[in-house]
């Protein structure tokens, strides 16, 4: 292995209420949540104070109001979500070495190898600081020998502080923890483990890995390794991940706008569906235009972090719009997504999005079945003004 390995894990605490608590700062103190209304959705975050009850993030709002009536239930600003993520990340892209943004509101840094030139606690407790210091936001991270140790880790240090797990001392971190603070256990398989009379992480690391085997599959083994506080995860770079795109030549240059158009919203499906296969998301979206002289004009959009086609089309639209000289003969398209993040469970955060995601796990599943050429949403659904107008911002 060469190096022991140093990683850090940050997580902004509660980032959703966070957010908007500085925007208003009369919330701080009360319970708050984020997420659907009073009577629909689910929570997607909640404040410290709305956790007392044993309200957590993914129960239902219904249950969530009758554990914590007098909780504040704000639907969320997903552009300020995303703008105060984007700022975290140039803070820590412009200190780290290597970093992966893991979602929206995690970061995993790689410092392996930097104790030849600096002290790495003393350095991620400055950048912590200075996160701090510029956006206000509490955010928490745990330092170990691998990502996820410290993801455990972060869990404990919350809210709004750090702790370090000494090399060599994992197992013993982890030890007395209940066995569902290991990521990735959920409820079936966290029953099944209390069953067996496995409570705690030390538990499972005492238990023979075999028998494990045969009460949860191959899982099992897994499960038995990460007790041990066992990961080869590794920290995939941020800007490696650069993007996912598509764009099409034309055999005949072509300035029929319906065409051009429809050409637009097929290579978004195209690169949108990609985008939720590998579970992330976009906050980032571009269009390039190729003309015969082979003059290329590109243009870009920042946009709240999302990977649904319809607000992906809407943008990548607006762009063309924006560029495209009407009337002129266009030889290339093309359309970027780039500023891509992992995770994209966490848009539970959206309005009636357990619908839309099941509407889209729908359509990817019979995409896959039957190739992408069958289906194609909404293509031939035009506005009554004729679809060439854009629509208004709503």
């Amino acid at each position: 292995m060469g190096h022991k390995r140093i990683i850090a894990h940050f997580d902004l605490d509660t980032f959703f209420v966070s957010v908007e608590r500085l925007n208003d700062p009369s919330l701080n103190g009360k319970p708050v949540i984020v997420g659907g209304t009073k009577e629909r959705g689910v929570v997607s975050t909640c404040s410290y104070e709305t956790r007392a009850f044993g309200v957590h993030s993914g129960m239902p709002m219904a249950q969530a109001m009758k554990l914590c009536p007098h909780a504040i239930v704000l639907q969320g600003t997903r552009g300020d979500y995303s703008r105060y993520s984007r700022w975290v990340t140039d803070i820590i892209a412009a200190k780290a070495p290597l970093f992966q943004k893991a979602s929206i509101d995690e970061f995993y840094i790689d410092l392996t190898g930097m104790d030849r030139f600096f002290d790495p606690v003393k350095w991620t407790i400055d950048l912590r600081q200075e996160i701090i210091d510029a956006t206000q936001l509490p955010i928490s991270f745990a330092m170990a020998s691998n990502k996820l140790v410290a993801k455990i880790g972060t869990d404990l240090a919350k809210p709004n502080n750090y702790i370090v797990v000494e090399y060599g001392k994992e197992k013993e971190f982890l030890a007395p923890l209940r066995v569902n603070k290991i990521p990735g256990i959920g409820e079936k398989a966290y029953h099944t483990l209390l069953d067996l009379g496995i409570e705690t992480i030390g538990d499972l690391q005492n238990v023979n890995p075999v028998m494990l085997e045969q009460q949860l599959g191959k899982h099992g083994r897994d499960l038995w390794l990460r007790a041990q506080g066992i990961s080869s995860s590794e920290v995939n770079a941020y800007h490696e991940s650069k993007s996912i795109s598509s764009e099409n030549t034309f055999h005949e240059n072509s300035s029929d706008l319906p065409f051009l158009e429809a050409e637009i919203v097929r290579l978004t499906e195209k690169i949108a569906h990609e985008l939720r296969q590998e579970n992330k998301m976009t906050g980032c979206v571009s269009v390039k235009i190729r003309y015969p002289n082979f003059e290329t004009q590109q243009r870009q959009a920042s946009i709240p972090y999302t990977f649904y086609d319809d607000e992906l089309i809407y943008n990548a639209k607006q762009l063309f719009h924006q560029l495209y000289k009407k009337g002129q003969p266009v030889r290339l398209l093309g359309v970027k997504l780039s500023e891509l993040t992992d995770e994209a469970s966490q848009t539970n955060l959206f309005q009636d999005v357990q619908k839309k995601n099941e509407l889209y796990k729908a359509i990817d599943q019979v995409k896959e079945r039957f190739g992408k050429a069958l289906l194609t949403k909404g293509r031939n659904a035009k506005r009554k003004d004729g679809d060439t107008e854009l629509p208004g911002i709503s």
